[in-house]
């Protein structure tokens, strides 16, 4: 027994190793590299000279990402131009290798690759539009291909679209939904504020969704809580506090957004509490940004206050 199971794992062993083959090897250091990280370090300082001078005539630049099957790329003289945009509109541009990244050089064995060095790179690229404001700082992968003259032959980028999309969207005046000062879920709100005032804490929450989750801006954790936990806190807070009165300050806005479909009621009060311990009397501002689904139920309430006002 002991005997067979021995040469079945000869076998597999046998079977593992046969399976591997060498297609080439990888360099960590490689004049490839060098090629095109020099080359990029010009593209970040705008030197279009100096960036041609690194590119083949018969250059070409892919998306990696895209899905058009005739897609012919950019060729030298758009990839050059394209430049100018980096150069005129991205403040604080750069574009370093990604920390604990850094390049390999490929050189396959099979005679499609015979003339040319792959080069893959892992960098982060930062910068901001000055004309929106927007923030780039995202993850590139690149794929360069390096001729036999130690040229730039092609770059296959890879990157997430949503920055540049955004970028673009930015570049016109677009609105994202309605702002009310009167709706049915600001009435809600106001219900739900002054049921607490008047202690009828069984009509307050009846205004939140079971599930619903809610954000103390004084949790350091950032954790959000049940209902169950909210209902305990409240206790907490009236066993200490007398609410006196609950006055709006200024006015609900009801923001219903196009994108998302999201409806929110943002909301700002005035607590004048009497402390029990010491009947000192505090007047504590709070703001609330409260999240509706579509049964007019709250479904996550974000609360903003001091409470270092209440300490004090």
């Amino acid at each position: 027994m002991k005997k067979s199971i021995l040469i079945v794992l000869l076998m597999i062993t046998c079977i593992t190793y046969a399976q591997k083959k060498s297609n080439g090897t990888i360099y960590v250091e490689h004049p490839a590299i060098n090629t095109v990280e020099d080359m990029v370090q010009a593209f970040v300082k705008g030197d279009t000279d100096k960036v041609s001078s690194y590119l083949a005539e018969d250059f070409k630049s892919y998306n990696g990402t895209s899905i058009d099957k005739r897609d012919k790329g950019e060729d030298k003289a758009s990839f050059l131009k394209g430049m100018k945009f980096w150069k005129d509109n991205i403040d604080y541009f750069s574009i370093k290798r990604s920390a604990g990244a850094y390049p390999d050089a490929l050189e396959y064995k099979d005679a499609n690759n015979k003339d040319v060095v792959w080069v893959q790179t892992w960098e982060d690229l930062k910068g901001v539009h000055n004309k929106s404001g927007v923030k780039i700082d995202m993850p590139i992968h690149r794929l360069f291909i390096v001729d036999k003259n130690n040229k730039i032959k092609t770059i296959i980028n890879y990157m997430n679209s949503s920055i540049p999309d955004e970028i673009g969207d930015s570049s016109t005046d677009r609105q994202n939904g309605m702002i009310y000062n009167h709706h049915e879920y600001i009435n809600t709100i106001r219900k739900m504020i002054y049921a607490f005032e008047n202690n009828d804490l069984d009509k307050a929450y009846s205004f939140y969704d079971d599930k619903a989750r809610f954000l103390d801006e004084n949790n350091s954790e950032r954790k959000s809580i049940s209902l169950a936990e909210l209902k305990a806190n409240d206790k907490k807070f009236l066993d200490k506090f007398e609410v006196n009165s609950i006055d709006v300050s200024g006015y609900p806005d009801y923001l219903h957004y196009e994108m998302g479909n999201t409806k929110v009621v943002q909301s700002w009060w005035n607590y004048n509490l009497t402390r029990k311990s010491d009947k000192k009397k505090i007047i504590l501002p709070v703001f609330f940004i409260d999240d509706f689904n579509d049964d007019g139920k709250i479904v996550f309430e974000h609360a903003y206050y001091s409470e270092k006002v209440l300490e004090q």
